[in-house]
Order: structure tokens, then C-alpha cells, then sequence
């Protein structure tokens, strides 16, 4: 991916600060992962504002009957698969 050049002015403090933690050949890195940080905290932040809620039970088509039921049915599939591998390693003893 590409990279493009931005003129951004920054108070002396702060650049003083980002030199601090990233030094003042690290200070492009720095803010790229600041930037992207932020964005991801601004997404998210926006993520939980919207009325929209963000589980729709028609994706989940699994769970019409409840969690506790599809649970009990991986488990059941998971314990009728082990007790199938124990009675094949018995025969091959």
C-alpha cells in the first residue's frame, strides 16, 4: 500500500512529547498508529451509539430454540463423537 505525504502542524510542546516516546525519526510511525488507534475507538464508540441493533436473530437461525438448547446439542454431538473414538481404539487393542 501507498503512502501519501501530509502537512501537519503541531504545537512545539506536543512534538516535544511525541519525540520523547517515539523519537524524531519515529514520529510519522508514532502518528500513524495514533491516528489508526483513534479511529478504531471512534468507530467503535459509534458502533455502540446506534440504535441499530447489532444481533439480528434471523442470522442466527441455530438458536430459535434458545442458547442453552444449542448448547446442549454441540455438547451431546461432542460426547457422541468421543465415546465413537473410545470404542474404536478398544477394537484395535
Amino acid at each position: 500500500m501507498g503512502t501519501q505525504r501530509a502537512h501537519v502542524v503541531l504545537p512545539p510542546d506536543l512534538l516535544e512529547e511525541i519525540d520523547a516516546i517515539a523519537g524524531p525519526r519515529g514520529r510519522s510511525a508514532f502518528l500513524v498508529d495514533t491516528a489508526r488507534a483513534e479511529l478504531r475507538r471512534r468507530k467503535q464508540l459509534a458502533f455502540l451509539e446506534d440504535k441499530e441493533p447489532a444481533w439480528k436473530d434471523e442470522n442466527h437461525p441455530e438458536l430459535a430454540h434458545g442458547a442453552a438448547a444449542w448448547i446442549r446439542g454441540l455438547r451431546s454431538q461432542s460426547e457422541y463423537r468421543v465415546a465413537g473414538q473410545v470404542q474404536r481404539k478398544k477394537r484395535k487393542s
